[in-house]
């Protein structure tokens, strides 16, 4: 099933995911440009720190093509029970795991298991993963700043070489 047509109908995609999560705590809302899954990394229930873990798909139909992005929004309560929150968006590869202080509830988060399930379906139905533009940017700093530190220590190397 994985046709022309379906590649660039976002209809089949946004059903295969929704039945892909079905008795999980991923939760699947629309957005204008594709959809989201959010799920509670620590969930809340009275404890200082809160976070939600959003995979942030954005389609691009006319291509067959989607952009994933990772937010996450950390809320710690500070002193008198004031929240404060942290957002980061990005690429987010991380592991939790956390249990109540009696020991009878524990909860384990692996952000790679959302960016598999929706890789997985998209890949299915012949959609392919373009990395968002920003994403992009950061890798042609990183590889221009690490040639500007390689070049810096064979400066230093030749002016220092005995």
């Amino acid at each position: 099933m994985s046709d022309t047509h379906s590649a660039t109908d976002p209809t089949e995609l946004y059903a295969r995911v929704q039945v892909a999560i079905t008795g999980t705590s991923y939760r699947w809302s629309r957005t204008e440009r594709g959809f989201d899954l959010a799920v509670d990394v620590l969930p809340s229930s009275g404890r200082h720190l809160t976070q939600v873990h959003t995979y942030r798909v954005e389609l691009r139909p006319r291509e067959g093509a989607f952009t994933l992005t990772d937010v996450v929004r950390t809320q710690e309560r500070g002193r008198g029970g004031v929240p404060g929150w942290t957002v980061t968006t990005g690429r987010s590869r991380y592991r939790t795991w956390s249990r109540t202080a009696d020991g009878s509830e524990r909860h384990h988060f692996s952000s790679a298991d959302g960016h598999r399930l929706i890789r997985g379906v998209a890949e299915e139905l012949g959609w392919h993963e373009v990395r968002p533009a920003g994403m992009k940017v950061a890798l042609v700093l990183g590889a221009f700043g690490g040639l500007i530190a390689l070049g810096t220590l064979i400066a230093l190397a030749v002016v220092f070489w005995p």
